[in-house]
């Protein structure tokens, strides 16, 4: 009797730690999140998203004021059309400008806004026009490469 107890005791301590362990992970890689407050959904459009995936931190002075809702592709303008779900709780004027930002060197991507300086805020439905691409590791080495190359190519100048 005292054996079946300890291990019924056992069995649900090791579910309780599985669990625990999911959690972790799901809510690590950003694919659990509990949000008791209501949204509001604004769009934008970026030339180059980089790797930023649907359900990335949307933050602002480092505090996440909401999340990546939906990426897609806007064939008329070329563009990655972005769905980000904002807290009601937080105000943004209509002028505020996106940004798509690194944590770290080469951490996970998030998109970054700055408040603007307009009256009227940002409501559901709202686009938001001011925005700029994320850095491309590769864009920047390849520049770097290419300027360096250029400039071994011309010719200098000697002093005789």
């Amino acid at each position: 009797m005292q054996r079946s107890k300890n291990d019924v005791w056992v069995g649900l301590f090791v579910m309780v730690g599985f669990a625990a362990v999911l959690f972790l992970a799901l809510k690590s890689a950003n694919l659990l999140q509990f949000s008791g407050s209501k949204d509001f959904t604004v769009t934008a459009k970026f030339d180059n998203i980089g790797g930023l995936k649907k359900g990335a931190a949307v933050k602002s002075a480092g505090v996440v004021v909401g999340r990546v809702e939906n990426i897609q592709f806007d064939d008329g303008s070329y563009q990655a059309k972005v769905s980000l779900a904002l807290e009601t709780k937080y105000a943004f004027p209509k002028d505020s400008s996106l940004k798509i930002l690194t944590s770290g060197l080469l951490g996970e991507q998030y998109v970054g806004i700055m408040a603007g300086a307009d009256d009227k805020n940002l409501t559901a439905g709202d686009t938001i026009g001011s925005t700029q691409s994320a850095v491309v590791l590769e864009n920047l080495i390849s520049q770097f490469l290419y300027s360096k190359a250029a400039d071994s190519a011309t010719p200098s100048t000697g002093n005789k």
